[in-house]
């Protein structure tokens, strides 16, 4: 049976973030944390070695995979910011064509830097996956806490 690598642990996210090598990277992460907690309502969980998750979703597909997922992240990777929101919100592409530098995949939007993007458009994209991961996957509104 197949074992989700990406799973909710135990670990510290301030040693996480305090062990990311390239000072202003490390800036950005404790930026970034700030941000996602105030726009989620949502403590900072690590998932994997790496991301640093806010909230949580379970998933099950057609296939029968299911796991469970944060509802938004990020991970200050050596290469770039890695910033994880929910896949299929049309809005989404609305959003990051006014986000700044970017680059994207199908999860992920990949930043260099906080300088580089508008963060009132990246509290928009937190807030829209959340809600959107919340009403699409669960059929239940978003927190109280949520802003």
């Amino acid at each position: 049976m197949y074992e989700l690598k990406t799973k909710e642990t135990d670990e510290s996210v301030i040693e996480f973030i305090e062990n990311v090598d390239h000072p202003k990277k490390r800036e950005d992460a404790y930026r970034l944390l700030d941000i996602f907690a105030e726009v989620t309502g949502f403590e900072a969980k690590m998932w994997g070695p790496s991301i640093i998750g806010f909230g949580k979703y379970h998933y099950k597909y057609k296939s029968g995979h299911e796991g469970d997922a944060p509802l938004v992240g990020f991970s200050p990777r050596k290469a770039k910011i890695s910033l994880y929101f929910a896949p299929g919100d049309s809005e989404r592409d609305n959003l990051l064509k006014v986000f700044g530098k970017h680059t994207t995949g199908k999860a992920c939007v990949y930043i260099n830097k906080l300088a580089d993007i508008d963060v009132e458009i990246l509290k928009s994209l937190i807030q829209r996956s959340v809600s959107f991961l919340q009403i699409f996957r669960t059929g239940k509104p978003t927190p109280s806490g949520m802003r």
